[in-house]
């Protein structure tokens, strides 16, 4: 009875489906039908509509499948309902989101009916059931497909796509980062249109090179894009210049108008993404609560490495996904200080050897970073692991620093 749930949900009953035909199944939602596999199960239902965040390997959920049931999920069934639409699909391990976001800023100037959405934002039911209410059809769907998503998407039929990288990440769920991968790579065979790779993707290209294909590699530093204006982009970082270039490239590939560039270039990023909340005190402050791949962590600590001549205090912490943390030792510098705080600090401080204060939540980290920081210096909140040990959701656990970065602002400057 999540975002996907409650949106497939609406679209069935949009659809002419009796209300009394479906079941609604969730362990911590009251409002569903059944908090138990067991009372569902009793119930005969004959398909299953996977949420993305339960894994297909649940041992009832494959029984349910052996003994006949159909497997289905959000998208399958709203990818149904399309017609002429063309769809781009982006994955990626990281740089997805803000991917698929340039791309609405791109298609915000020529494509006012476009669809974006899927893991960012509103999911595909969403547009069906609008679509019963009289919503124009769309000419441009964006979607963002997370490794979840592609799991449970045997329909998808996608016009263009955008593979944005590869690094490690959710190996809790899968048997080994090969099988992550080969998953995300599941959307090369749904595409049947240019497909953009990112030369600049971690281990996109020594994966991508064992699968020779008619893809097409780009990067902010590709020929075509190196006298490319990017320091007129609004958005901060190397690897946005890389996104930058993936989408500029598919734009040019089906033929956007120039108008579409100009969006991108206008675009300034996404809440907890590299989110410059400015100088508060004399300090600069980031957060980055979305950071939960090490890839996203080390790209954060580059990036923003221009924007102080002080010291970066980086907090570092949340909920592992069995993540190999002893990359970050690369990141040990003179000027860089290490917090750790929440469920996965202890294993994430041991495992990287990096030297730094711990803290059971993320409240008295930061607490602490603003007693130690000094004027000048960045405070950057990319923590790596997920917000579950404490919040409901990376929004959640950025809104919370936000939050108390802004009680910070408002009080007596200790800095003079």
């Amino acid at each position: 009875m999540g975002l996907s749930g409650r949106s497939i949900l609406n679209l069935l009953i949009k659809a002419g489906v009796p209300r009394d035909q479906v079941l609604t199944y969730d362990r911590s939602d009251p409002s569903a039908s059944d908090s138990e596999e067991a009372a569902l199960l009793a119930k005969n239902p004959k398909s299953l509509i996977v949420s993305p965040g339960v894994p297909l390997a649940t041992p009832w959920i494959q029984d349910f499948r052996r003994n006949g049931g159909q497997i289905t999920s959000e998208l399958e069934i709203a990818f149904s309902f399309l017609k002429a639409e063309k769809v781009i699909a982006v994955t990626g391990s990281v740089g997805k989101s803000t991917t698929v976001a340039l791309l609405q800023s791109g298609l915000n100037q020529f494509a006012p009916h476009a669809f974006v959405g899927g893991n960012l934002g509103f999911p595909l039911a969403d547009y069906i059931s609008a679509l019963f209410e009289g919503r124009p059809r769309a000419d441009w769907i964006a979607l963002e497909l997370s490794s979840y998503q592609l799991e449970n998407f045997d329909n998808l039929r996608a016009d263009a796509a955008i593979i944005t990288s590869l690094t490690p990440n959710h190996l809790n769920r899968y048997t080994s980062l090969q099988h992550y991968y080969d998953t995300k790579w599941t959307l090369v065979s749904k595409t049947k249109g240019p497909i953009i790779l990112n030369s600049h993707g971690g281990d996109l290209p020594s994966y991508a090179q064992k699968k020779p294909g008619p893809w097409i590699w780009s990067s902010s530093m590709s020929p075509e894009f190196l006298s490319f204006p990017f320091h007129e982009a609004k958005l901060v970082g190397h690897h946005n210049y890389d996104n930058l270039s993936l989408v500029i490239r598919l734009a040019r590939e089906l033929g956007w108008p120039e108008c579409a560039i100009e969006g991108f270039l206008e675009f300034s990023g996404l809440p907890h993404r590299l989110e410059n909340l400015g100088l508060i005190h004399g300090l600069r402050v980031i957060n980055d609560s979305k950071a939960t791949t090490l890839e996203s962590v080390q790209q954060a600590v580059h990036s923003t490495e221009n924007l102080t001549s002080g010291t970066t205090h980086i907090l570092i912490g949340g909920q592992d996904k069995n993540l190999p943390w002893e990359e970050l030792k690369t990141l040990e510098r003179h000027r860089r200080s290490f917090v750790f705080f929440g469920e996965c600090g202890p294993k994430a401080a041991k495992d990287s050897g990096l030297k730094g204060p711990l803290f059971d939540k993320l409240g008295p980290a930061i607490d602490h970073v603003l007693r130690e920081a000094q004027a000048g210096d960045l405070i950057l909140f990319s923590p790596g692991g997920t917000s579950w040990d404490e919040f409901k959701s990376f929004e959640a656990r950025g809104d919370y620093f936000k939050n108390r970065i802004s009680e910070y602002s408002k009080s007596p400057n200790p800095r003079g």
